[in-house]
């Protein structure tokens, strides 16, 4: 029987997977082989002498710092702990000072990195175990009391300093982090406060309405089979529109959460049924109807300009979700919506009158509808869009829900709204009280009045216009 051979594929991804680990164990090794060194490049800088030129110990000494560089990447703290030992180990075989600085500031610079990659717990004792070692060199290259106090202070500031540069690094960065974290987490919310906002919308009205039409089933399929038969097919109706409307929902939000085209294919094509609009809301009085509820529908302003796709949509679910609140909390017979489209604006009103055999008394201001989230649903709809939302009890009884959506408008009804704006205010500037018109003095049609001056001797020129008087029995331009 043949051995099977594993795909290429996953042959090179096992190996690449191998490949990887083996290359970090290789570069830690050799960054540790490389740090060991630094102490002897360090020890063959001191030993150069004094008969040695500066230039060629100050090369040796940064070629032994320069090694620490790859193990400070990986281990900061061994890093810094073989910079203190080669630096104790010079100060005290050959002390020169100027041999020193190079590795104290390079034991500075390590201070600071340990705290911007490390906690407090591990960078306070470093910082001061570095301070300790370089207090100890300087007993070495100073002399005099106050030479050695004023070393000492001066390796504790810039110790202190580099050390605060550190950690501000990392409260930066762990500031930053923070706010990525709540940034995504809120991103989250938002995305489960719209798919539910969409669900709701989706689902609650035709539940109500498969809810009531199961109801009246049941009571009249003995007496009314009919009727029953009627209430069945609505409900097969309405549950059919749902499940349409919830795929093409999921759909929507499916593909919105895609990064791009090449995930066009992973769950299926996209729902090709538009999303609703308020050219649906026949469709939605008659299931609103077949609960129970009569509708009346008034459009006003101008019923063909067209509206934008997500106004269109959110007037749509104001009006579905006003309708299910009348069917399922307020038990009216009735009830009316307005469609108003202005210049700038879409007005959304859906009013209720109550229960026909409740007094008119006007309802507590606070009376909840339902448990709240479709009025939660509603203005949030309508603050994305830039828009007011208002809905509460009517001073005679009933429920009213109004929305108010901006539109935008036309170019040239914008250009005309401007021009229109630009002429009133030209023609709202005030004349010269007491200063008559010249007579015989033509007009252009349409073109602002100016003002004029008077033909009588001795009238005084407006002073809003600095011109000289006209002579007697001259015409005034």
């Amino acid at each position: 029987m043949p051995a099977t051979t594993p795909p290429a594929s996953a042959t090179g991804t096992a190996a690449t997977a191998t490949a990887v680990p083996a290359a970090g164990r290789a570069s830690a090794v050799l960054a540790w082989c490389v740090a060991a060194a630094h102490p002897f490049a360090l020890f063959a800088g001191v030993q150069a002498g004094p008969y040695r030129s500066t230039e060629l110990r100050l090369f040796l000494t940064a070629v032994g710092v320069g090694l620490l560089l790859p193990l400070a990447r990986r281990r900061p703290e061994a890093a810094l702990g073989l910079l203190l030992v080669g630096l104790f180990a010079a100060a005290t075989t050959w002390p020169s000072p100027e041999l020193l600085y190079l590795p104290v500031l390079a034991a500075d610079v390590g201070v600071g990195w340990l705290a911007a990659r490390r906690p407090l717990r591990v960078a306070v004792p470093a910082a001061l175990l570095t301070l300790a070692v370089q207090i100890g060199a300087a007993t070495y290259t100073t002399s005099g009391q106050n030479v050695f106090v004023t070393t000492a202070v001066a390796l504790a500031l810039a110790l202190l300093t580099a050390a605060l540069l550190g950690r501000s690094v990392r409260e930066r960065r762990t500031h930053a982090a923070e706010l990525r974290a709540r940034t995504a987490a809120e991103a989250v919310t938002a995305e489960r406060l719209r798919i539910a906002r969409e669900l709701h919308d989706v689902i609650a009205h035709s539940i109500g309405v498969i809810a009531i039409q199961a109801g009246v089933g049941r009571r009249v399929i003995d007496t009314q089979p009919a009727e029953a038969r009627n209430a069945l097919a609505t409900i097969e109706t309405t549950s059919r529109e749902t499940l349409a409307g919830l795929r093409r929902t999921l759909g929507a939000l499916r593909a919105s959460a895609k990064d791009g085209p090449a995930h066009a294919s992973d769950h299926g094509p996209a729902p090709r049924d538009p999303a609703p609009g308020l050219a649906d809301l026949d469709r939605l009085t008659a299931s609103t109807a077949d609960a129970g509820v009569r509708v009346e529908v008034r459009h006003l302003g101008d019923p063909d300009r067209p509206l934008p796709p997500e106004v269109d949509l959110a007037a749509y679910r104001i009006v579905q979700e006003s309708l299910t609140n009348v069917v399922r909390h307020a038990s009216a017979p009735a009830c009316r919506v307005t469609v108003d489209r202005s210049a700038d604006a879409l007005l959304v009103e859906i009013t209720d009158d109550g229960p026909a055999d409740a007094p008119a008394a006007p309802a507590a201001p606070s009376t909840p509808v339902g448990d709240g989230y479709g009025i939660v649903g509603m203005r949030e709809r309508a603050a994305l869009l830039g828009g007011r939302f208002s809905a509460g009890p009517r001073p005679g009884g009933g429920f009213h829900v109004t929305a108010v959506l901006p539109l935008p408008l036309p170019l040239p009804q914008a250009q005309a709204q401007a021009q229109a704006q630009a002429r009133t205010q030209t023609l709202s500037t005030p004349e010269t009280p007491g200063a008559p018109e010249t007579p015989g003095a033509p007009e252009t049609p349409g073109a602002p009045r100016a003002p004029r001056t008077s033909e009588a001797p001795g009238t005084p020129v407006a002073p809003r216009t600095p011109r000289p008087e006209a002579p007697e029995g001259t015409r005034a331009p």
